[in-house]
């Protein structure tokens, strides 16, 4: 090699050697949604001020070293796509023995009222007359249909309940999206004579139905035992990634929880009259609850 041909080789070399090795590809993270309003709204005024929605942009504004995607599907795609080990997580689900085999999951994410049967009002005598219902004793009767979406879990009690009446026609077993919004329409036609629901899950679905002055919620009495059905997380597949983003995740909750604005996702979703009792609570048993251990 000559020296005109060495000296231009020479400087490359020497130009390559002082540039920065190129930076990692960004791990990644797909939050799984639900179309499930107003936990995520995807469209009309409210689009993306669902209470879940808030919260999964805090938590994505404190995890910059990660990039975020999204898919929207129903909780049986959620459940397959934990199963394979895939790079997912959803920010709010009840804890459930079985959902543990393939989960880990988070403290506690988010602090809801717990669910209740919504019926018609012309519907109310016809469940006892009363605002508290037992759930089991009135599937046992075996003369009502309540709808149950699949993959749904409506907190650990509730969920005892509907199991054990599985294979019974009391239960109307839903699988496609937009499970709330069909069932409350199933309820306005007399398809279902009750489903179960968060509070204000109701009372969103109600008032786009404009249904609001002819429904109504009972308390469920398997439901006021704790506050285990008041508590939701963050899961995340069950494998090394996923330990270690829940690891990050517990690291901003810990900080993000006590602040209004990650408040104030649910809050603004109840009606006036809960506020002070929530808040009250959201102080006592949500900001207290700070390990991952079994709330």
């Amino acid at each position: 090699m000559n020296r005109q041909t060495f000296l231009p080789f020479f400087l490359f070399f020497i130009i390559m050697t002082l540039l920065p090795a190129p930076a990692p590809a960004a791990d990644s993270v797909t939050w799984m949604e639900a179309d499930a309003p107003p936990f995520f709204i995807h469209a009309g005024k409210y689009k993306g001020q669902g209470y879940e929605d808030v919260v999964m942009d805090i938590l994505q504004e404190n995890m910059p070293e990660y990039r975020h995607d999204t898919i929207t599907a129903n909780l049986a795609r959620h459940i397959y796509n934990f199963k394979q080990g895939q790079k997912v997580c959803n920010v709010g689900l009840y804890r459930t023995p079985e959902r543990e085999k393939f989960l880990y999951f988070s403290i506690p994410s988010f602090f809801t009222l717990p669910t209740v049967l919504v019926i018609r009002k012309d519907r109310y005598a016809d469940f006892g007359g009363k605002k508290t219902i037992q759930l089991d004793a009135l599937l046992k009767k075996g003369n009502i249909t309540i709808g149950r979406a699949v993959k749904r879990s409506y907190g650990k009690y509730v969920d005892a309940v509907l199991d054990k009446y599985k294979d019974q026609d009391t239960l109307f077993i839903f699988e496609e999206d937009e499970f709330s919004h069909n069932f409350f329409q199933m309820l306005e036609l007399g398809r279902l004579d009750a489903m179960i629901s968060l509070p204000e899950e109701a009372m969103y679905q109600a008032e786009k139905l404009g249904i609001q002055d002819t429904i109504m919620t009972l308390t469920i009495a398997e439901n006021q035992v704790g506050y285990d059905s008041w508590l939701s997380s963050v899961g995340c597949s069950k494998t090394e990634w996923g330990k270690k983003i829940i690891t990050e995740i517990n690291r901003i909750l810990l900080t993000q929880r006590p602040a209004d604005r990650y408040r104030k996702a649910y809050e603004r979703w109840l009606d006036e009259s809960s506020l002070e009792h929530y808040r009250k609570l959201y102080n006592q048993v949500f900001l207290q609850a700070t390990t991952t251990d079994k709330q």
